[in-house]
């Protein structure tokens, strides 16, 4: 299977020139089956360039599970029932914090109001959670943190393993969120509650910006 295309708005990365054509190769050598597919390895890149990006919600690694996966973090593949349990677990934060409802798991929509859902690693072996966790997708995030720190933006970061990238996100007048992560294991330990798309969105209009609209799909 040939590698997927680089995201041409963020071929300026070093990652790419320096950690992308090893990273490739193993998987390229795999033979499992790894998510998601390659055509969808960087679509949240694609879909995002910098200058559309108002918020960040940075998540972990895809979903294990064939055919869930779709390229952005915490969003499956349109259709897809039943819905993970942390995306369960944002949706009822969701209507927590706005009153709004929704069932359909692919979050596309939210990626087109300017909203970057980044996983820290973008691959992941079948039925293994975190299983390219050390791979070197760090180095990416890394720098598309620093990249994004160019101007005030909003950053989630969900759980421990989120919140460790914090430090690459530069100066001050970013609204920076932390929470507990929304997987049944640690949701009601302080992600519950949180209301990180109001909080987000009073930010946006005080700066005089349009708010998301996090109804879109």
């Amino acid at each position: 299977m040939s590698a997927p295309a680089i995201p041409r708005d963020w071929a300026h990365l070093d990652f790419f020139a320096k950690d992308w054509p090893r990273i490739a190769a193993q998987l390229e050598a795999e033979d499992r089956l790894i998510l998601p597919p390659a055509e969808l390895r960087f679509a949240a890149l694609e879909e995002s360039p910098p200058e559309s990006i108002r918020a960040v919600i940075l998540g972990q690694d895809p979903y294990p599970t064939p055919g869930h996966a779709n390229g952005l973090a915490f969003s499956v593949t349109a259709g897809t029932r039943p819905l993970p349990r942390s995306l369960r677990n944002i949706f009822k934060e969701l209507e927590g914090d706005l009153g709004v409802r929704r069932d359909e798991g692919d979050l596309s929509g939210w990626a087109e109001e300017g909203v970057l859902l980044l996983n820290t690693a973008l691959s992941v072996p079948a039925g293994d959670a975190g299983g390219h966790r050390r791979l070197g997708w760090q180095r990416l995030t890394e720098e598309i943190l620093t990249r994004l720190s160019d101007r005030p933006r909003a950053f989630v970061l969900w759980g421990a393993q989120a919140q460790a990238f914090q430090p690459f996100i530069r100066g001050s007048d970013h609204l920076i969120l932390t929470a507990p992560h929304p997987s049944p294991l640690s949701a009601r330990r302080g992600f519950f509650g949180s209301r990180p798309f109001s909080r987000i969105n009073a930010w946006l209009t005080s700066r005089g910006e349009p708010e998301i609209n996090w109804t879109r799909t």
